[in-house]
């Protein structure tokens, strides 16, 4: 049986969680498990990803080895020593600072949306500490970063779809429920969000 260890990153993590635990909702970054789930729940030939919540690496190391070019990944980081920790240890890859809330803007002004939509947006946010409007902001710029039939993917450590079901209903979409990853600390689900046919 593997043995459950901590991912790279997790003091950097840890520090920023203690200044703020209300922003960063989690003590741990994600695993290497959780990341490998998210990656699989891609739509099929996904090439350009926008993440979201980048943390210290995890997600977007298995981005970046499942095939999706530097160039076509785009990350989003509210953190800035967190942001700098991302721009170190990714140089190949687009790493922003900012609110995901302003997501439209800044990947434009990154001028990632120039070669087209996002197929994906993978998140790591914190989806539910967040108040229903923030919700509501970074779902809605979100998907206008995405092509038709794009897909958001969200981890939760929680028992449910952290995403409100007012603002579910608010834009039209829909939720289902991927893996379920035990081996992460704490263990968690990824859901699939997509708008409605």
């Amino acid at each position: 049986m593997r043995r459950l260890t901590l991912p790279k990153g997790s003091w950097t993590f840890f520090r920023q969680w203690l200044r703020n635990p209300a922003r960063m909702a989690a003590v741990a970054p994600s695993g290497r498990d959780l990341a490998a789930a998210m990656v699989t729940a891609l739509p099929e030939g996904a090439r350009r990803v926008i993440e979201l919540g980048g943390g210290t690496g995890a997600i977007t190391r298995a981005l970046l080895a499942r095939g999706i070019l530097g160039r076509e990944l785009m990350v989003l980081e509210l953190n800035e020593e967190l942001h700098a920790h991302l721009r170190t240890r990714f140089p190949q890859v687009r790493i922003v600072l900012g609110d995901a809330r302003d997501l439209v803007q800044l990947a434009t002004g990154d001028g990632y949306l120039a070669d087209g939509p996002a197929d994906a947006i993978v998140s790591g946010l914190g989806f539910l500490s967040m108040p229903r409007d923030t919700q509501l902001g970074i779902l809605q710029a979100s998907f206008e970063c995405l092509r038709e039939g794009g897909r958001f993917l969200q981890f939760t450590y929680g028992p449910q779809s952290p995403v409100a079901a007012e603002v579910v209903e608010e834009l039209g979409l829909e939720v289902e429920r991927g893996e379920f990853v035990l081996l992460n600390v704490p263990p968690a689900t990824v859901y699939v969000i997509s708008r409605r046919a």
